[in-house]
């Protein structure tokens, strides 16, 4: 069953420059939101496995790249193609609108 890669400042370019699409989740520990959210980025990683990589970035542990893209509130789930940020989530949302971004990229 797929799972979620740890995603960090140190491999974070060769995680998103793939051939298959990219779901980053910017999260924290501290944060409630993103502990609504933990379990669906879960979820689409088995869903998608082989068709698209699903990762996670901890900001407190991984500042370097959440400055880079100016995330200021998380949970902020990017999502990337060809290295590039093709869409953007803000907030906790349903794991369908997730999933018909992530569909759009396929």
């Amino acid at each position: 069953m797929g799972k979620a890669i740890e995603i960090t400042d140190a491999n974070f370019e060769q995680v998103i420059s793939g051939d298959q699409p990219v779901l980053v989740d910017f999260w924290a520990e501290w944060c409630g939101p993103c502990k609504m959210i933990g379990p669906v980025v879960e979820q689409l990683a088995s869903e998608y496995e082989g068709k698209a990589v699903i990762g996670k970035v901890d900001v407190d542990s991984n500042p370097s790249v959440a400055q880079a893209f100016g995330i200021r509130s998380i949970p902020t789930l990017l999502f990337f193609k060809g290295g590039q940020i093709v869409d953007k989530q803000v907030g906790a949302v349903p794991k369908a609108v997730l999933a018909q971004k992530l569909d759009a990229q396929l």
